[in-house]
């Protein structure tokens, strides 16, 4: 019987499955497991105030990973996409490359732990509450709960984890002897990457995506959003709430001041931002240098 797999499967798919094949899978915690369904949250602007990647870059500089310049550069894309409300797929995939590329030589298990302190420092205060309940909605009915990221899957998964929720699926990298090799496996988890990644997951662990959920703010992942029988817009970006109104599909906002910056002066304000964090840099810089 021929095959319905393409012979030659795209960086998506390959980024994907990668993604998959790596996400933990073990049984719902309910004393009424719910097999069959699931539920799939990005993480930037969903999960957690902001990107995850830039917490990880500004937690890397902290720790001398890097110089300053890749920190403003960082910066100048955590601006846009919290002032401006813009995700750029090239923008996003761009950073996470780079930022895997800092991590390069280093050993897996050093990067986790880093992780982890940067979760503590930084990334746990900005979850948003109400999309954790959501979550947590999701575990109290039996059903497994995944974070599905352009993050790298080790980021991701300590996300996971610190929330209590199942898992996660996040872009994969290369590793040899324990080791990063600075290269990834496809490419970032990102847009269709991540509807590729559910599409793996699901075969494999047998779910019914007509009973599964997915959360998400960018219209980036509306190829997530769409496989499931239940998306919801969670802090939606322009094109999404646009998009989900279409469809009938769920909105929900836990923003406030929600476009503050539309309605003022963006750039000023983004440069206020960008000056702000350039200085803590410069701080940083300076403490590596030798007396």
């Amino acid at each position: 019987m021929a095959s319905d797999r393409p012979e030659h499967p795209s960086p998506a798919r390959i980024a994907g499955e990668a993604a998959a094949a790596v996400a933990e899978v073990e049984a719902a915690l309910s004393p009424e497991p719910d097999p069959t369904a699931a539920a799939f949250f990005d993480i930037d602007n969903t999960v957690v105030r902001g990107a995850s990647i830039f917490y990880l870059a500004m937690g890397l500089a902290r720790r001398r990973f890097f110089d300053l310049g890749d920190v403003v550069g960082f910066v100048s894309d955590q601006v846009k996409f919290r002032i401006l409300g813009a995700e750029d797929m090239g923008d996003m995939a761009d950073a996470t490359e780079t930022a895997l590329g800092f991590v390069k030589d280093h050993a897996v298990a050093e990067v986790v732990q880093i992780g982890r302190e940067i979760f503590d420092e930084s990334i746990g205060a900005k979850v948003y509450p109400g999309t954790l309940a959501l979550a947590r909605a999701h575990l109290d009915a039996g059903q497994r709960v995944w974070l599905v990221s352009a993050a790298p899957v080790e980021l991701a998964t300590i996300i996971a984890k610190r929330l209590g929720l199942t898992g996660a699926l996040g872009t994969v990298s290369e590793i040899r002897h324990g080791v990063y090799t600075g290269r990834l496996v496809g490419r970032p988890l990102h847009g269709p990457a991540k509807a590729e990644a559910i599409k793996a997951l699901a075969e494999r662990e047998g779910l019914d995506l007509s009973r599964c959920a997915a959360y998400s703010d960018s219209a980036n992942d509306i190829p997530m959003l769409s496989l499931v029988g239940e998306p919801t817009a969670v802090n939606p970006d322009t094109r999404l709430r646009r998009h989900a109104r279409d469809l009938g599909w769920r909105i929900i906002d836990y923003r406030t001041g929600r476009k503050v910056a539309k309605v003022g002066l963006p750039v000023l304000a983004g440069a206020g931002v960008l000056s702000g964090v350039a200085a803590a840099a410069v701080a940083v810089d300076r403490r590596r240098r030798p007396r």
